[in-house]
């Protein structure tokens, strides 16, 4: 089976950023025969602080992910928070994505499956694998014929995450693709002091620990510099780091 690959930075800085990586996974798609999906949000409405850079918001943020599309190729994802939003990003993006926290919210599964796009749910980080399977009646009763779920793992007491792999095969009983999250899953949720902290040297083992409980798809973000971007820093991948990991991937 082709593994799906998702990467990107976690919102939109600038176009420039946006130029940068989404040159580069043209680049490794064209040396490892993959067809890694560009991810980035228009808008973090989770963000830990009221002071913390959201994003360009909806309207210039799909712009400028439609630019990046219509530039290299690029097959594109990102997330919605509210139900409204769904239609204008399902014009633009390919796979329409719930956020963990939202990944109940009936509205908004509706919305995004209404629109035809594929539907990738976030597990949130409080539900097992096997709860997973509500969130994906909702959309499928509402129409969507493409539904993903994501592992992103589990909150541990506080400010801590913990992966329990088993709910990548429990979910795969409900749908055919399980992506890792490979860079939330080592978040430090609100841990740095009025911001997501993490650490972004187990992002490889995270992947490699999924693919061992079949995984089909890997969600990296990353970034050129990631101790300067301007959310979950902490956790994105260096960009440099990405195509040897993916090659490991693939090859194992």
């Amino acid at each position: 089976m082709r593994q799906t690959f998702i990467a990107g930075p976690c919102v939109i800085e600038s176009a420039e950023l946006l130029d940068i990586v989404a040159a580069k996974l043209v680049e490794i798609n064209k040396e490892q025969g993959t067809d890694i999906i560009f991810k980035a949000s228009f808008d973090k409405a989770n963000r830990t602080s009221i002071r913390s850079f959201r994003g360009p918001g909806i309207d210039r943020g799909l712009q400028m992910l439609s630019d990046v599309k219509e530039k290299y190729g690029l097959r594109l994802l990102t997330d919605i928070h509210e139900a409204w939003q769904a239609q204008p990003a399902g014009e633009v993006v390919d796979v329409l994505q719930i956020p963990a926290f939202l990944c109940r919210q009936t509205d908004l599964l509706v919305a995004a499956a209404r629109t035809g796009r594929t539907v990738n749910i976030k597990k949130a980080q409080f539900l097992s694998g096997q709860d997973m399977r509500y969130p994906v009646e909702k959309a499928r009763d509402a129409g969507a014929s493409d539904i993903w779920l994501t592992e992103r793992g589990n909150m541990m007491g506080y400010n801590n995450l913990v992966v329990d792999f088993r709910n990548i095969p429990d979910m795969l009983e409900l749908v055919p693709t399980v992506i890792m999250d490979c860079t939330h899953s080592v978040q430090r949720p609100g841990g740095a002091g009025g911001k997501t902290g993490g650490d972004r040297r187990f992002v490889p083992q995270m992947a490699l620990a999924a693919k061992a409980f079949g995984a089909t798809g890997y969600f990296f973000e990353v970034h050129p510099t990631p101790d300067q971007g301007l959310s979950d820093a902490a956790n994105m991948l260096e960009l440099d780091k990405l195509e040897g990991l993916i090659k490991e991937l693939v090859r194992n």
